[in-house]
């Protein structure tokens, strides 16, 4: 709607995680070198993580792009909401077994017999799991199971998991620690810092063709992206789009600060979310805070409303009650 009036061969903010917007940022690098070398020297176990629109899909796109060239065969789930069972006939059915089986049992028997089958010929399989986060105690104890298969050189099927920063809590459990002990290489994705975010948003605009980047976004339009999404990229993504719509809505060739504050309200962005008082937990907490507070006034009122308490005894001297320790 609006590349023509700002002279533009595509839309520089698409959501979507398209590999060649990939931004290269140190942490970016670091993180994609190890999903590469994790697979590449099957290794095994690999988990990355970090919190949400930080850009751990679009690495996963990247990796996946970069195994397509090599002998790599590979299952992606993205939807990690499975019973084991389930689970186990999805990686099945994506990995191309003919006929997947009905059972337990049966799946495992194949999925055996299809790795080492690419073993032998010396091709590497990958179990790609995105939103881990999701999975249950249950499937990611088989998981773990599915690390047993391998050689005295290395690890038939190599496992990467992806999740958001609960996927560490679920994987530091006391129930999980022979998972956790298997993971040879983690990363963690940061939110992008303030020059980042700059250059983030530069080479959006140059990769869409723009001419007048400095111009279109300046400087302290930029600043006020950083401000609002806090260097994540998706939201960058989700304000610059929605700024560019309401820039070519007004005419404006330059996308201003004030823009980015509308924009930013319109989203709700700056809306802080606080718990529910409602909720069990504070339900609990707040009983407990009256039944002090009662407490509180009752030992207040000291010895004129319990003179007769045989509890309380007279500390001579002084003209007071105080309760025997």
């Amino acid at each position: 709607m609006y590349k023509k009036f700002f002279q533009l061969q595509r839309n520089p903010f698409e959501v979507s995680p398209d590999p060649s917007f990939l931004f290269p940022t140190k942490r970016h690098n670091e993180a994609l070198a190890a999903l590469y070398y994790g697979v590449r020297r099957r290794k095994g176990f690999v988990v990355m993580t970090g919190e949400v629109g930080t850009g751990k899909t679009l690495l996963v796109r990247c990796l996946l792009q970069l195994l397509n060239h090599s002998n790599v065969s590979y299952a992606y789930v993205f939807n990690s909401r499975l019973s084991a069972i389930d689970f186990l006939q999805y990686i099945a059915l994506d990995f191309e077994i003919p006929n997947p089986g009905k059972t337990k049992s049966e799946l495992l028997l194949q999925l055996s017999n299809f790795l080492i089958a690419r073993h032998r010929k010396n091709l590497t399989t990958v179990l790609v799991v995105d939103e881990a986060h999701h999975l249950s105690a249950e499937v990611l104890e088989e998981i773990r199971l599915l690390t047993n298969l391998e050689t005295a050189q290395g690890k038939l099927l190599q496992i990467l998991l992806v999740g958001q920063p609960e996927l560490d809590e679920k994987l530091d459990s006391m129930e999980l620690r022979q998972l956790k002990q298997r993971i040879v290489l983690r990363s963690y994705l940061e939110p992008l810092e303030h020059e980042e975010a700059r250059g983030y948003i530069q080479r959006r605009l140059e990769l869409a063709g723009a001419k007048q980047r400095e111009t279109l976004f300046p400087p302290e339009t930029m600043a006020r992206v950083y401000r609002h999404s806090r260097g994540i990229p998706r939201l960058i993504n989700t304000i610059c789009e929605n700024a560019l719509i309401n820039a070519y809505a007004r005419a404006s060739q330059v996308v201003t600060a004030d823009i980015i504050d509308e924009v930013a309200a319109d989203l709700r962005l700056n809306v802080v979310h606080s718990a529910r008082p409602d909720t069990a937990e504070n339900t609990e907490l707040w009983e407990a805070a009256k039944t002090l507070l009662q407490l509180h006034e009752q030992l207040q009122q000291g010895g004129k409303s319990r003179e007769g308490d045989p509890r309380l005894a007279v500390v001579r001297g002084k003209g007071k009650h105080e309760p025997y320790i």
